[in-house]
């Protein structure tokens, strides 16, 4: 296999970008086992194996997708690539360098500009689970929030039920902040969440002080 740098230039992906962009990606975003790169057309398909399952709307607002509902979403995701303003979010489509094939999405929202705070995501199929790709191309999108951005920090959560993506928050090195205890009805049940940060000192901190 070819190294990051070597498939990052052999890919590169030249993305117009309007004149308001204050901060976006050199894509696509290599890593030691994936890509990570804007969605284009011909990712429909592939979004439709994962996002029409129940097993994976399960802990999302989304209900599982049509095909229809897949395209429009990828359609969407096209262009939500750079960050302009407060609020804007960058969602990439993630494929494995050895073959190619789409297994997931994760996403940074810029939520604050003026307290410079962050919040990233994963979507994952159900086939990559438990081979740390999550983990992998959620730390690519915190290197570029830290690094590039500036940020100070960045949060994510999921459903309390929702040990698979729990742990990998916690593989990111991310602290458990909160846990709400039936705060929102959700699906028909209260909702119990959970809030992981981590902040910009400790994402430079040396690995074995975290």
């Amino acid at each position: 296999m070819a190294s990051a740098e070597e498939y990052a230039l052999a890919m590169n992906t030249q993305v117009p970008l309007p004149a308001t962009v204050q901060f976006a990606p050199d894509y696509p975003i290599v890593t030691e086992r994936l890509a990570l790169r804007p969605f284009s057309r011909g990712d429909v398909d592939a979004v439709y194996s994962y996002r029409s399952r129940e097993d994976v709307s399960e802990y999302l607002f989304d209900q599982p997708m049509t095909h229809e509902e897949c395209a429009e979403a990828v359609r969407a995701r096209a262009g939500q690539i750079a960050f302009s303003n407060e609020g804007d979010k960058i969602v990439l489509a993630v494929e494995r360098r050895d073959d190619a094939r789409l297994i997931g999405e994760v996403s940074l929202i810029w939520r604050s500009v003026s307290d410079l705070q962050g919040e990233i995501g994963y979507i994952f199929h159900p086939d990559a689970h438990g081979h740390g790709y999550a983990s992998e191309a959620s730390r690519a999108l915190l290197a570029f929030g830290f690094e590039v951005m500036g940020l100070h920090r960045v949060y994510a959560r999921c459903d309390a039920l929702n040990g698979g993506s729990e742990r990998v928050m916690q593989r990111l090195g991310m602290r458990k902040e909160a846990h709400f205890r039936e705060h929102a009805q959700f699906k028909g049940r209260w909702d119990e969440e959970l809030i992981y940060a981590i902040l910009e000192g400790e994402w430079f901190a040396p690995a074995t002080s975290r």
